[in-house]
């Protein structure tokens, strides 16, 4: 180290520091414009300490605090200027010599094969030093509060070296001079450093100026207590936050003190197809200065649509985000956000229930699977969600829906995936008083099965999987018909069904329903349906859940009576052509039709109205 008659002192920053500048130059942050972020924060950080100096020390300053960016085209710098408390030479020396190396050989090992090197903010006091990616000179120009204190300048041209001299200087605070490398002049456009400002700056307590122009809301609405926070202040913050996008569905304002410091506000969206569900999309502050839009470790995996702001400032934002996730403190947010968001669930579901249930289409996939994965989560909202009830818009909860089932089909739930396909059997059920419930998510497969497994003594049925008690005729008697063959109506209509029908895998049944409409229908049983489709969605060859099946006949149905008079006519071709469309109308409920076998049902249409109309004639 060296001193001249001006007081200018040269020296090298410290041992063994030849490694850390191309770190920093590579890769200390995954975007360069960081390095403004950086600069502003610690601009604000001292213009904070000298606030509370003055205050405690009672100095009496009345000033106009704030952090002015300058920009020079000619001379090819950047300039960050704040006047907060300002650094004595001895400060210089201890907080940008030694702090930010004093551990520097250490850093190197660390973190020099860490693939996630993200996030890294200000470890070892590297803040400052961010600014060598894209600086090739970096000058410090400051003056202290303290009385009698002198102007220093420290200057760096990113090597180990360093000029540390006392300056003439009025002003008290401290100017951050960047001359920029010749390919980083992006950051000479006032363009590209206020959208820079913008993006990380935005919310800060304190003036950022541009040119003399504020670029910055001091007062983000996550500041304010909610009881002064009206319903259009909300929405206009999320405007501000997502200018395109369609009003919220909710919102919840988060401010928490104990155990932790969290404050924000976090938005339900109205979902669109565009909207990109696996993507955290949660803006992260700390102290009002904006970390990152991508933190999905702060968010349980069910809530990933959930928008806002958190600003979290006891997060250990020092470090790498992969330990990030294993905080005690990021699962405690985690769990906060979660509670939060079925609180506010349950105060929903209080209210009108026509609105509730216009914001359910939106959230139940999200709150199943939340329910799925989170017991304490599923716990809290499980008599609150609700299903809406086949052929309206009327919605019910599980516990309502067996209250009033209790008599009829007790610890049963009747439900449908598909309501136009399964329209035959929702009305047969619907004429019998019998209500069904909507589950046409592609979650519900999986959700019924879990409310089964917390329910044991409850069971979903598909309302194509089983004849229900209540759809067949009581006491239908089975009529004894004279003859060598001594047989009933319904024992013929099963012989001709299971002759016409031979070759096909279906077992063959005949019942007189209640509703006499229904010619025939298939039924699939709900629980090998169910392993078929596990199968399949397994990426296995399932096995045809039709070859388990069973092809139910309505010996109610006029049209199946009338077989019987036209088999005993020796009419045989027509009677197969009515069995084939019977056939066929009942498995079009259940999957579609190959080109030749619909080109088949089709002309087969037309001879059965052709059919028709010759009885008609007669």
């Amino acid at each position: 180290m060296s001193k001249d008659a001006t007081q200018r002192e040269t020296g090298t920053i410290s041992i063994n520091t030849e490694n850390i500048f191309p770190i920093i130059k590579k890769w200390l942050y995954s975007d360069k414009d960081i390095f403004l972020r950086e600069l502003v924060s610690n601009g604000i950080d001292a213009i904070h300490k000298l606030q509370h100096i003055n205050v405690v020390e009672q100095l009496k300053l009345l000033e106009d605090y704030g952090v002015d960016i300058a920009i020079d085209k000619e001379l090819g710098t950047l300039s960050v200027k704040d006047n907060g408390l300002g650094m004595t030479a001895d400060e210089v020396r201890r907080y940008i010599n030694q702090v930010a190396f004093s551990s520097a050989e250490e850093f190197v090992k660390k973190f020099k094969d860490i693939e996630d090197k993200n996030q890294i903010i200000g470890h070892f006091g590297l803040g400052f030093y961010s600014t060598f990616m894209v600086a090739k000179k970096v000058e410090i120009r400051t003056l202290s509060y303290l009385e009698g204190a002198k102007g220093v300048r420290w200057s760096c041209d990113g090597s180990t070296a360093y000029e540390l001299e006392e300056i003439e200087r009025k002003d008290r605070g401290t100017e951050v001079i960047l001359t920029l490398n010749d390919d980083e002049k992006e950051f000479l456009d006032p363009f590209r450093v206020r959208e820079i400002l913008k993006k990380y700056c935005n919310f800060l307590p304190i003036p950022i100026r541009l040119g003399g122009d504020q670029v910055n809301d001091r007062n983000p609405l996550w500041t304010k207590p909610a009881a002064e926070v009206s319903e259009e202040e909300y929405k206009n913050f999320y405007r501000k936050l997502y200018p395109f996008a369609e009003e919220p569905l909710f919102w919840i304002h988060l401010n928490i003190d104990f155990p932790f410091n969290l404050k924000g506000i976090v938005y339900f969206p109205k979902l669109n197809t565009e909207f990109d569900v696996s993507k955290c999309n949660i803006k992260l502050f700390c102290n009002q200065v904006f970390v990152s839009d991508n933190c999905p470790e702060l968010i349980p995996e069910f809530l990933t649509p959930l928008q806002g702001c958190l600003d979290a400032p006891d997060l250990p934002l020092n470090v790498s985000r992969s330990h990030l996730q294993n905080e005690p403190q990021v699962r405690k947010i985690r769990e906060v956000l979660s509670g939060r968001v079925a609180a506010k669930i349950n105060d929903l579901a209080k209210g009108e229930s026509e609105a509730f249930a216009s914001i359910w289409e939106d959230i139940h996939p999200f709150v199943k699977y939340g329910m799925m994965r989170d017991d304490k989560f599923y716990d809290k909202v499980r008599d609150r969600i609700v299903f809406r009830i086949a052929g309206g818009k009327k919605y019910t909860t599980l516990p309502d829906y067996l209250h009033r089932a209790e008599a009829a089909h007790s610890k049963k739930v009747f439900y449908a995936n598909d309501e136009a396909i399964q329209a035959t059997y929702l009305k047969m059920f619907q004429k019998q008083g019998i209500e069904v419930l909507v589950l046409d998510a592609l979650i519900d497969s999986h959700f019924i099965q879990f409310l089964e497994m917390k329910n044991p003594d409850v069971a979903f049925k598909r309302v194509d999987s089983e004849l229900t008690e209540n759809l067949i005729e009581a006491g239908a008697e089975k009529k004894i018909i004279t003859g060598p063959d001594q047989k009933s109506d319904d024992e013929r209509i099963e012989a001709i069904f299971k002759e016409a029908l031979a070759g096909k895998e279906h077992k063959v049944q005949v019942q007189s329903l209640k509703d006499d409409s229904v010619p025939a229908m298939i039924l699939l049983p709900e629980e090998s349906r169910r392993f078929q489709e596990l199968t399949r969605m397994m990426g296995k060859k399932g096995l045809d859940p039709f070859k388990e099946s069973t092809f139910l006949v309505n010996s109610a149905n006029p049209l199946v009576k009338n077989l019987l008079r036209i088999r005993e006519a020796g009419k045989n071709d027509q009677a197969q052509l009515l069995i084939d469309q019977i056939y066929d109308l009942a498995c079009l409920a259940h999957k579609s039709f190959d080109k030749e076998r619909m080109e088949a049902f089709l002309e087969r249409s037309n001879r059965v109205l052709e059919l028709l109309s010759r009885e008609a004639g007669k």
